[in-house]
């Protein structure tokens, strides 16, 4: 059990130290709905102009210490919180005449800006939970794992015991993706890589069965991807 809290500590150390560095500048996934990615030369406030926001509501929406601090490719919400996207004003209005409706215990949906996909074949064999930051996908040994979005591998190595094999993409100033357990990395530390792209073959390294550990991070702490992937 004490190992197992000194792997925790330390994988969450390099996931600080990954989630701490800068944006990918190049290779990230087209910014969704109400999302807008970072070009050469915008700033918050030519970006507020282009979207009729305030640069200051656009720093707060992002948690932005910097109105400087933004980088090429980086993903910034230009909505207001809970707008689906495109026009704000628009949206408001549809949503003040939509009935209300009772609370689900579905996962809560993630809005990211990203574009993802599924990174393997295979089933889900263990959900994300309290204890479980992440979910297990049971396949077969050699089979392909992809880039679940486009971004740069911040790591690719088995430094780490209890993992493997492993693999991080960092897709935003925010956002990464963790894959576990392979049988072989095939993307570089440093690396862009595409969404869909394979990066790796599932394996059992440091674990007894044929899996892939994955998980979704937003500033370093860990979401539920059946939020990015409903009905997964």
């Amino acid at each position: 059990m004490r190992m197992q809290k000194i792997r925790l500590a330390v994988f969450g150390v390099l996931i600080a130290m990954i989630a701490a560095c800068s944006t990918p500048n190049g290779g990230t996934a087209p910014a969704g709905p109400g999302y807008y990615t970072v070009q050469k030369g915008d700033t918050l406030y030519s970006i507020g102009r282009k979207f009729n926001q305030s640069h200051r509501s656009i720093a707060s929406w992002n948690k932005l210490a910097d109105a400087n601090g933004i980088e090429v490719g980086q993903v910034l919400r230009v909505v207001p919180p809970g707008s689906a996207g495109g026009n704000a004003t628009e949206t408001k209005t549809r949503a003040a005449s939509t009935p209300s409706v009772t609370p689900s215990s579905s996962p809560k949906v993630e809005e990211t800006g990203i574009d993802w996909i599924w990174p393997t074949d295979g089933v889900k064999t263990a959900s994300f939970s309290a204890k479980k930051k992440g979910i297990e996908i049971a396949g077969q040994s050699g089979q392909p794992v992809l880039a679940a979005a486009s971004g740069k591998v911040m790591y690719a190595g088995s430094g780490i015991r209890g993992y493997g094999n492993l693999l991080i993409i960092k897709h935003t100033g925010s956002l990464l993706s963790v894959y576990a357990h392979n049988k072989v990395i095939l993307a570089k530390e440093g690396q862009m890589v595409s969404k869909g792209q394979q990066i790796a073959e599932m394996g059992k390294s440091d674990s007894s069965t044929v899996k892939l550990y994955f998980e979704i991070r937003r500033d370093g702490k860990p979401i539920d991807p059946a939020g990015i992937f409903p009905g997964r």
